[in-house]
């Protein structure tokens, strides 16, 4: 038994300094940021582009993508110029029906058994550290409610937090997560 604990300090001593000199930290939220040469980030406010959506969905976007980059990193968020920056525009707001389902009466019209609201985010993301990792991308999620039985005002802020959980969650792993 002795033997092994004197083999298994130094061991552990060295694992301990090979942990501590590398310039990239890993943390558990599953990013790779080089906290040494990135310390900030900024959110320009998001535009509504798309025609469409409650009147407040940039400003949710806005405040939603900030909250979630302060909550899984250790950047402290300012107001313009951080290390990463973000900007753009939501470019897409659009309802689709997605199944139809028969009336049963030959007098009426078929109805939209599905519908599918979907939003794309076009992103600007500027990494002022390493400029190989910009990306100006559009990213876009949907989902689908039940029209008879409810209606869009019904559900339209729920989905659209949904969405926006997913699209976020995309730009992070786009972005820091680099998957």
């Amino acid at each position: 038994m002795k033997s092994t604990s004197k083999f298994l300090v130094p061991c552990l001593g060295l694992v301990f300094l090979l942990f501590q000199s590398c310039s990239v930290k890993y943390s558990f939220t599953g990013t790779n940021i080089n906290y040494e040469l990135v310390k900030t980030f900024s959110v320009d406010n998001f535009f509504n582009d798309s025609g469409g959506g409650p009147a407040n969905m940039e400003q949710r976007f806005t405040e939603a993508i900030k909250e979630y980059y302060q909550r899984n990193t250790s950047l402290e968020l300012v107001r313009t110029n951080g290390d990463l920056q973000f900007l753009g525009a939501i470019n897409r707001y659009t309802l689709t029906p997605q199944a139809v389902v028969s009336s049963g009466d030959p007098n009426l019209p078929d109805r939209a058994g599905q519908m599918r609201l979907t939003i794309g985010i076009e992103v600007e993301y500027i990494n002022l550290s390493n400029e190989e990792e910009n990306l100006k991308r559009t990213f876009s999620f949907f989902q689908d409610y039940d029209p008879r039985t409810t209606t869009l005002l019904d559900v339209e802020n729920e989905l659209v937090d949904i969405i926006f959980e997913n699209i976020i969650q995309d730009i992070f792993t786009a972005t820091v997560a680099n998957w």
